[in-house]
């Protein structure tokens, strides 16, 4: 066993965690629910139609198989780094350096767009607040929450994990209402059961719209990286399941009911598909209840990407991936002050790319980073084979499986030019991780020679 993967060997928790699994799966809706749903189901509807509850079905068990995998690795071996530290186990010191760094770049970019999101929601109510200053205020609260140490970080996300599924519940017994007509309304209720009235723009329209549906279900790596702090890591599986239940769930019940009660080209790609959805009916509180869940799931997404990277650096830099300086922590919290202070500054910058750059340039940058978590997961999947080694054939048929449905959302962005282009951008992004990582490996080369000699 080499130096490095002793240490990686060591590096799992020595004290039992305080996660009970049903913690996890709270955690793990307020990781995963947030405008990735809340808006971006609004653009798969556009594009697919009805199709839409089969793509969130595919979407729903590529992740249950990614989740799966990654929560069993979890139970034979709790590692902090989660995937990072899995992918150097299988694969070397090169696989943990660039998953580590691939991951946070990303998510660095995708918090920009969610502040800057959350800013324009906030002005629906405070239309003279400049953006920028309310980027900052959402940008400040999320430091704040994660300043406060990691069971303040629960509380506050199991709080919003609650919130959001209430508002979820409460849109199905409105729109079921509707749909019975106890509420009156403006409704065009049609069941779909022709292939061209399930996929109005055949399967060209439903193989892009994918895509969307993935993002949904992004945040299972937060998760992941959470579950190293279960009170028994055994039960990573039970908790991802019993989250992906409940979520799938939501999710299909909630735009099964939209897309009956409004025909598929009614909605808006600017509007989230459940305030669309009943605006034909007397509910003025709609749009600001909407409104609010679209705030809570962006902060709340945007708080639990936060925590990811931060622990991301420090695992690099405990693994010598990272400068040193990042692992130091201060205060009876034990907080990784450097960490965090470069979790910040790639988050200003972030923000001021979003707010200066063309529309069209960020929407190219923040689709090539979700595509990036799909590379992630696609990764996990890959160190799942050799992590576990003795695989029954049904992990060998699901893992397979699993890779051919991300490969398959992935390859759907090469029909639509925004999704096109970042598609090319998340390759400059790996190219560019690909040349440092190889400058890297250069570098440990001689260390481990100088060692030797």
């Amino acid at each position: 066993m080499t130096q490095s993967q002793s240490k990686d060997a060591n590096s799992s928790n020595d004290k039992k965690g305080s996660l009970k699994w049903w913690q996890l799966s709270l955690l793990g809706v307020a990781s995963i629910i947030g405008t990735g749903f809340f808006l971006g189901s609004s653009l798969a509807i556009k594009t697919s139609g009805p199709s839409i509850l089969i793509s969130f079905l595919l979407a729903a068990l590529a992740t249950y198989i990614v989740f799966n995998a990654l929560a069993r690795m979890t139970a034979d071996d709790p590692q902090k780094g989660s995937f990072r530290s899995y992918a150097k186990k299988a694969f070397g010191r090169w696989a943990g350096f660039s998953n580590g760094w691939v991951y946070w770049a990303s998510e660095m970019l995708i918090m920009g767009s969610q502040l800057t999101a959350l800013g324009l929601f906030t002005r629906f109510w405070f239309d003279n607040f400049p953006l920028w200053l309310l980027t900052l205020i959402y940008g400040v609260l999320g430091i704040i929450v994660i300043l406060a140490g990691v069971s303040s970080f629960k509380k506050v996300e199991n709080v919003l994990a609650i919130l959001k599924i209430a508002a979820i519940f409460m849109f199905i017994i409105i729109a079921a209402l509707a749909l019975f007509g106890v509420i009156d309304g403006e409704k065009e209720v049609s069941i779909k059961k022709t292939y061209s009235e399930i996929f109005p723009n055949g399967f060209k329209g439903f193989w892009t719209a994918l895509i969307y549906a993935f993002y949904a279900f992004g945040g299972i790596e937060v998760m992941g990286i959470m579950a190293s702090d279960l009170k028994e890591p055994k039960d990573a599986p039970k908790s991802g399941k019993i989250m992906l239940i409940l979520l799938t769930t939501i999710y299909l019940l909630s735009l099964g009911l939209a897309i009956t009660l409004l025909s598929w080209d009614k909605f808006s790609t600017k509007q989230s598909p459940f305030m669309t959805a009943l605006e034909g009916y007397n509910l003025p509180f709609v749009p600001h209840v909407f409104n609010a869940v679209l705030i809570i799931g962006g902060f709340s997404t945007m708080v639990a990407a936060l925590y990811g990277v931060t622990n991301m650096i420090v695992t690099l830099s405990e693994d010598g991936d990272a400068p040193k300086v990042f692992q130091t922590t201060k205060g009876k919290k034990k907080l990784p002050i450097a960490a965090l202070l470069l979790t910040v500054g790639g988050l200003i910058v972030s923000i001021v790319v979003s707010l200066l750059l063309p529309d069209k340039i960020y929407e190219y940058l923040t689709t090539a980073a979700g595509l990036m978590l799909l590379y992630t997961w696609l990764f996990i999947l890959f160190s799942f084979k050799r992590v576990m080694k003795k695989l029954t054939a049904t992990d060998k048929f699901l893992r397979i499986l699993g890779i051919l449905l991300i490969l398959l959302a992935i390859s759907g962005t090469m029909f639509e030019k925004v999704s096109r282009i970042g598609f090319f951008v998340s390759f400059a992004f790996l190219g560019v991780i690909g040349i440092v990582t190889l400058i890297m490996r250069k570098k440990w080369k001689k260390e481990e020679a100088t060692h030797k000699g």
